[in-house]
């Protein structure tokens, strides 16, 4: 179906009720927060990159009367410690610290609102915990498969040939055949004079294809503390296949089938391509696949950012 007119906007900006670190192996500890109703629904937001991590406008997509909305950062991610560390951190894991989070919370079952990498992990938690898991509400639909990152890496030059070529020239010439591995190296390199400047590469070609009515940046965002941990968290799930087998949550989606999901794409999504959602809404006959018609990759496009709050309105009713 193709999405109304818009009819709700993010909530007033509030602050959390509680946080901490959350020590979840010998290595790492995760940042989570509370905010909202303490007795309210539980919704957990899900971060996308993997490595974006997680910030204040985040919780402004729920009513806070209703809602108990809960924000954590994923391993190497935002306040998590330490940051941009790839060790031991994998999909599994994540999934791990998310029933980890849920019991040290005293969540009894969660709503999983999630984003690009997050619409990926948190089909993969429910998968795992379908117990656990009330509902979804997804944007910028990602499956981790072989042909998505493709075309991120290569695909994407048809639409974006300025961003994909600066994104491939800032390698030598030599190592482009190899473009994931040469980014990779660097990323995962120690020197900051070497994995800075690859952070900046990375990021700015994400940001560069990731909107519909791209405006040039004021300042650069692809620079700064968080943009190591998005490229260098990015690589290393690339590389190794997003540590999911090849359509291994669309084989394994007869488990959360029967669970209420709004699936919310934007027509023109780059990053995550429509195909994605339509290849997961055909297989999930029970989810709604809302169509942004003017909207690209980013969850804060105008009809985007309108339909993720009127989910999570629709969902008061759903659920309770």
């Amino acid at each position: 179906m193709d999405a109304r007119e818009p009819r709700h906007d993010l909530y007033p900006s509030l602050e959390p009720d509680a946080s901490g670190m959350l020590r979840v192996d010998a290595t790492h500890q995760i940042y989570w927060e509370t905010s909202g109703n303490p007795d309210g629904v539980p919704v957990l937001f899900v971060h996308g990159g993997p490595g974006a991590g997680t910030n204040p406008g985040h919780r402004r997509f729920f009513d806070p009367a209703h809602y108990r909305i809960i924000l954590f950062d994923q391993r190497g991610a935002g306040r998590s410690k330490p940051y941009a560390e790839v060790k031991d951190n994998t999909t599994a894991h994540i999934i791990s610290d998310m029933e980890a989070l849920r019991r040290h919370l005293a969540v009894e079952e969660w709503l999983l609102f999630g984003g690009s990498w997050g619409s990926t992990l948190a089909i993969a938690y429910g998968i795992a915990h379908p117990e656990r898991t009330l509902g979804f509400i997804l944007r910028g639909i990602f499956l981790g498969r072989r042909r998505e990152l493709d075309w991120f890496l290569g695909g994407i030059q048809t639409i974006y040939p300025e961003a994909w070529a600066a994104f491939v020239e800032f390698i030598p010439e030599n190592e482009q055949s190899e473009l994931l591995a040469a980014y990779h190296r660097r990323l995962l390199s120690t020197n900051a004079a070497v994995h800075g400047p690859a952070a900046q590469a990375w990021n700015r070609f994400e940001q560069d294809c990731s909107t519909h009515q791209h405006t040039p940046r004021s300042g650069d965002p692809s620079n700064g503390y968080a943009a190591l941990a998005l490229a260098r968290i990015e690589a290393h799930y690339f590389i190794n296949h997003m540590f999911l087998d090849e359509d291994e949550l669309l084989e394994n989606l007869h488990r959360i089938s029967h669970l209420p999901a709004r699936l919310i794409q934007g027509r023109y999504d780059m990053v995550c391509p429509m195909i994605t959602a339509h290849s997961l809404a055909q297989a999930w006959p029970t989810s709604e696949l809302v169509v942004i018609a003017d909207a690209g990759h980013s969850a804060m496009e105008p009809g985007t950012r309108a339909a993720l709050v009127e989910a999570m309105e629709d969902f008061k009713i759903r659920i309770g």
